[in-house]
């Protein structure tokens, strides 16, 4: 059976309405996108209220101590993150990771290219707590200080970081870190009975050496999710009354 044809009748919308429906379709789809962006700046808003109230809750005041090693396997981010505690043990030097990173505003406002150093600490009890002990500029790399023997560290317990799209992976063979992956680390370096998070050593004013330099969480994190919403959302408002202004000067048009 032949294909069947349009009548004169039947046929598609008029050439003189196809720009106004080409314009709608994307303002439509413009539209979409807009609203998208605006709603996943409210949910990070949310998610970031959530991490500077725990921030608030548990970074500051005594610390106390990790969670023990009969509990790592209900280590929680969401209940555990962010507590300010101290934990003793010796330094496993051997199995120090140099993970890239930058130190902010140090160089006139410029980041400061280097490594923030995750080092084991051995608890007398043999189970591992991996310590991220702070930055380092990468030429002072090898001038950090290592102290021997027990110490006590007080830090922000931190999860296990996960790569993000734009992070390369992490080389262990090649000495190249770019995440704190701390099943990666453990594996690396053949460890057993590595706690489930790290801890991130506060900044030791009192310290001989400048190197490494502690306090790697930020404590007061950016939150401008509400302004990045306002903007999306507002983009929204201007594209739907440019769209309307374009259709009536188009109407208009169409019945001079």
């Amino acid at each position: 059976m032949a294909a069947r044809t349009l009548s004169e009748n039947e046929s598609a919308p008029p050439p003189r309405w196809r720009s106004l429906i080409m314009a709608g379709v994307a303002t439509l789809v413009s539209l979409a996108i807009l609203i998208g962006l605006g709603t996943w700046q409210l949910q990070r808003l949310a998610w970031k209220e959530g991490v500077i109230a725990r921030i608030e809750a548990r970074a500051h005041g005594a610390p106390g101590e990790i969670l023990p090693e009969a509990q790592w396997d209900t280590f929680s981010r969401d209940e555990q993150e962010y507590r300010r505690v101290a934990v003793t043990g010796s330094y496993r030097f051997e199995d120090e990771v140099a993970v890239h990173g930058l130190l902010p505003g140090e160089t006139r406002g410029q980041p400061l290219q280097g490594y923030y150093l995750l080092t084991p600490l051995e608890l007398d009890t043999g189970a591992v707590v991996v310590v991220n002990r702070g930055f380092v500029p990468t030429p002072l790399v090898d001038e950090a200080a290592r102290p021997a023997g027990a110490l006590t560290v007080e830090g922000l317990v931190r999860a296990s970081e996960e790569r993000t799209p734009f992070v390369p992976e992490n080389d262990p063979e090649a000495g190249q870190w770019f995440t704190r992956d701390l099943a990666a680390i453990a594996d690396a370096r053949g460890l057993d009975r590595v706690a489930p998070f790290y801890v991130d050593a506060v900044r030791d004013e009192s310290a001989d050496t400048a190197w490494p330099r502690g306090g790697a969480t930020v404590l007061e994190p950016p939150n401008n999710h509400l302004q990045y919403a306002f903007t999306w959302f507002g983009l929204a408002a201007v594209l739907v009354a440019v769209f309307g202004v374009f259709s009536w000067k188009w109407l208009q048009g169409r019945a001079t």
